[in-house]
């Protein structure tokens, strides 16, 4: 897989309606162009989480991927606002609060988010003018 060196790789669960919603909301401020996305249900998050040793199929977070770099959980989603424009660039600032706590926050979010927002039964499918952007 031949991923440019200036983009950034946002691996999220396919049929997860937060997570969907959430992809939503990166393309719609994403100016730049600077992420490609794929759920981890698909070939090419499957094989990108691999190269990392994380198992897709149990797969509790969202993943950032930038060259030879993983983030996941809260980290990923600090590097993802740094990336946005302003102001959403200055959710990065959450990167104060220790890790312990930023990820406890989001494992209970990620606990949660089936009952909370639904399940998808299959996997979102990009409109024909996302699909560039979609591994």
């Amino acid at each position: 897989m031949d991923i440019p060196s200036d983009k950034a790789i946002l691996i999220f669960d396919g049929v997860c309606n937060f997570c969907n919603r959430s992809v939503n909301f990166v393309m719609k401020r994403d100016r730049r162009g600077r992420f490609l996305f794929a759920s981890n249900q698909s070939e090419a998050g499957a094989a990108l989480l691999r190269k990392f040793g994380v198992d897709p199929a149990s797969v509790q977070s969202i993943y950032l991927v930038e060259g030879d770099r993983l983030w996941s959980k809260s980290a990923a989603a600090a590097q993802i606002a740094r990336r946005l424009p302003f102001p959403w660039n200055l959710g990065y600032a959450s990167v104060i609060v220790p890790r312990v706590f930023r990820d406890g926050v989001y494992d209970w979010i990620a606990r949660n988010r089936y009952r909370w927002f639904g399940k998808a039964d299959s996997c979102r499918l990009p409109t024909q003018d996302e699909r560039s952007r979609f591994l």
